[in-house]
């Protein structure tokens, strides 16, 4: 692990449907702000910048780095650009973390953001070869066939997505930063929606959001205020197209989360984990996930579900803030999970805080299930 690394900062923009208030530069210097403000210090203060974002192509604008740097602060000063389509946010807090830990600067501040409201996600998810059609629309239509062999291979019943989807929106209600907050959701609500990929229900995937996150990391000399300590850190990737692959429980998957809990001393997650913020687009990825990262047997996941242990007040609560179900602005969405992870060590996540979390997951993943990042934090230095 190197050097002991800390989040000692955090801040979140406001998530919805458009914030055309501001520009993108507006809108990642407003996280950037809030993260130096939590920190106790000012851009000044900072030795390298790293941002993460999504294709390009969701935009329209290349280099979004050289296009920001003025407006985070970094003219004269280290700055790079992190991209791993929609594990990127997690991906840009390790590489932030890893020049702390390799002791090659002391405070780091990495930024992620997506502004979807000048894009077309959808449709830019939905390109095809060369003299092909596209079989598929939108991330949604890629992965619901992986979802319907979740099912198949599982036995689990229809209802178990829509018993996610009003966990997360009802956590959502109690996050201040939250894009979807519906109070009075329930399975009726959800399961009157319509279909818009089987078996997804509108009301079982993520909105489109405009928001950034940035986090403040730091070396064990420079940190200030309560820190959240990173224990372990990881990524991997696998090809998305190759002889095998299973896409329900992708093997890239399974390898970041046994590195990273050989690196924090995790045996049992569900036992040594008190909170997992991870990357939930549609409400099934619940039940898959926790079987992928081990919190349950295979072709279990659903059963943990629908027992309420992944609930605020069950024994693994499962994205307290609301989640991707709840505010999706792709390139920040991997780094929001390790931000609330973060604050829910530090004891900082207000009305949707765990009881007593003292360690912590932070999960993403991205492309076609063939990039993943994580990491676990805790309340006590590593």
């Amino acid at each position: 692990m190197g050097n002991p690394c800390a989040v000692i900062g955090v801040g979140q923009t406001h998530y919805r449907s458009s914030r055309r208030d501001v520009s993108i530069a507006g809108l990642v210097r407003e996280a950037a702000l809030r993260a130096l403000e939590d920190a106790g210090l000012s851009f000044k203060d900072i030795d390298a910048v790293v941002i993460g974002k999504a294709p390009d192509l969701f935009e329209g604008v290349m280099m979004p780095e050289s296009y920001l740097a003025d407006a985070l602060g970094a003219a004269g000063k280290p700055m790079m650009r992190v991209h791993t389509a929609g594990s990127v946010g997690g991906s840009t807090a390790l590489v932030g973390a890893s020049l702390v830990q390799g002791g090659v600067h002391d405070r780091v501040l990495v930024v992620a953001f997506e502004k979807q409201s000048e894009s077309n996600a959808t449709w830019a998810l939905s390109t095809h070869l060369p003299f092909s059609a596209s079989l598929v629309v939108g991330a949604g239509g890629y992965f619901a066939p992986h979802i319907r062999e979740y099912m198949r291979r599982s036995g689990a019943p229809g209802h178990i997505g829509s018993l996610v989807a009003v966990k997360d929106r009802l956590n959502a209600v109690r996050n201040p930063y939250a894009h979807l907050k519906i109070p009075g959701i329930d399975r009726k609500m959800v399961e009157s929606t319509p279909m818009l990929w089987e078996p997804i229900r509108y009301l079982e995937t993520c909105p489109s959001s405009d928001g950034a996150c940035a986090m403040v990391l730091a070396s064990e000399s420079a940190v200030t205020g309560t820190p959240a300590w990173v224990h372990g850190a990881a990524m991997r990737s696998e090809p998305i197209f190759r002889a095998g692959r299973d896409t329900v429980s992708p093997q890239a998957g399974k390898d970041c989360a046994a590195d990273v809990y050989r690196q924090a001393g995790i045996a049992d997650p569900r036992r040594q984990i008190d909170v997992a913020e991870t990357y939930v687009p549609f409400s099934w990825y619940e039940p898959m996930w926790l079987e992928n990262l081990g919190f349950a047997a295979d072709g279990e996941g659903w059963k943990l579900t629908e027992s309420g242990a992944t609930t605020l007040d069950g024994d693994i609560p499962w994205n307290a803030s609301g989640g991707v179900l709840s505010s999706n602005p792709i390139g920040a969405s991997g780094l929001i999970r390790f931000a609330e992870a973060a604050l829910q060590v530090r004891g900082m996540a207000g009305e949707h805080q765990v009881d007593g979390a003292r360690t912590a997951l932070g999960h993403a993943y991205g492309g076609g299930a063939q990039f993943f990042a994580m990491w676990i934090v805790g309340r006590e230095r590593p």
